[in-house]
């Protein structure tokens, strides 16, 4: 492993199959189909993909030419694959359908996800798992989480995780334990944590910034008014404002950052509106991507931006005073974070890539 240069994995067990015959041999459990229940290896039940079979017709939007996302194959994917199956590993790309999986893990990239794959909430634009872990947490992830870091030799690594509103503190304990824990093996390392709201709990969210990570992020995901449904109703965009405002207040030197998902029927002055209010609660980096529905039991998509238009949120953003915005059809909150700060858009290109799609 330690010739992979990305952001590494961590250690989580997969769902148990449910009974059924269709695709399995005879005799044999079938796994479980987006929108069902199953029942966990831990035990507990969850809902594959996070949302329910839904009996209504969904929206198809054809996909243009620009967000064609690298193909998930090749020798470093098969081989990062090959690790996850064979250490029983959970990554955010798999769990999230996140269409950046085949750039990164062609480079030997993935984004540590703690606390399990199976979230408490169940926001409409996600495909993590949701269930009730009833307080289940693996004891040695962050020391294992920590030997990887260490075993890869990484300068800078992203972690983030479901929601764990079964835990008295949101599990923030337990994600500061593997701050700390890499910091101690890895005192070089920047530690960027991508963390839940802990439900508006302001106590929790401080145990996370005292545990020496370099960048504390807590997505808002969507502009106010299209908070609900688009996030779970324990959510809420004025909670994630209070959370990163406060944990800048509390740890000033500790970068804040956010994420919004575009095209889900948002006007731009809401999208401008939006920004303003994240730099009101001085929010240093933001990232702007297009929403793009993982299962038909999800929300439509209302519209794709154009790389034109990242472009020219991504100045507003600028003009606003973020340190940076890194903005893009296929761009997500962890997507190459270590470059946040090179203030180039983390290398992208929108103009040559909205080129691109009319040849």
């Amino acid at each position: 492993m330690s010739e992979f240069k990305g952001i590494p994995i961590t250690q989580a067990s997969g769902p148990a199959p449910v009974n059924g015959a269709s695709g399995a041999s005879p005799g044999e459990p079938r796994a479980a189909r987006s929108g069902e229940k199953y029942t966990t290896a831990q035990g507990f039940t969850a809902i594959r993909d996070g949302i329910r079979r839904s009996a209504g017709d969904a929206t198809t939007m054809r996909k243009p030419a620009w967000l064609r996302a690298p193909m998930a194959s090749g020798t470093e994917f098969a081989t990062v694959k090959n690790i996850v199956r064979e250490h029983r590993l959970s990554t955010v790309c798999e769990e999230a359908k996140c269409p950046n999986i085949g750039e990164c893990w062609n480079a030997g990239t993935a984004t540590i996800m703690l606390m399990g794959s199976v979230c408490t909430r169940a926001c409409r634009f996600c495909a993590v798992d949701t269930g009730n872990p009833r307080g289940w947490l693996d004891a040695e992830e962050p020391e294992n989480t920590a030997h990887s870091v260490e075993l890869m030799r990484l300068k800078y690594v992203v972690l983030t995780s479901v929601n764990r509103d079964d835990l008295p503190d949101g599990g923030a304990a337990h994600y500061a334990a593997a701050i700390r824990a890499i910091k101690r093996r890895n005192p070089g390392t920047a530690v960027e944590a991508l963390t839940p709201d802990f439900a508006g709990v302001l106590e929790d969210v401080n145990t996370v910034l005292e545990s020496g990570l370099d960048v504390f992020a807590q997505n808002v995901e969507t502009v106010q008014r299209l908070t609900h449904p688009v996030r779970d109703p324990r959510a809420g965009y004025e909670q994630t404002l209070a959370v990163l405002k406060a944990a800048k207040s509390h740890r000033p030197a500790v970068l804040t950052k956010t994420s919004l998902m575009l095209g889900l029927g948002e006007t731009e002055e809401e999208i401008r509106q939006t920004m303003v209010d994240l730099r009101a609660a001085s929010v240093d980096i933001l990232t702007l991507g297009q929403y793009l529905r993982p299962t038909p039991n999800h929300l439509n998509i209302e519209r794709f931006v154009t790389p034109e238009e990242f472009d020219r949120y991504r100045e507003w953003a600028l003009a606003l005073g973020f340190l940076e915005c890194v903005s893009g059809p296929l761009v997500r909150s962890s997507y190459r974070a270590e470059q946040a700060l090179a203030r180039n858009n983390a290398g992208l290109d929108n103009q040559k890539l909205a080129a691109s799609a009319v040849r």
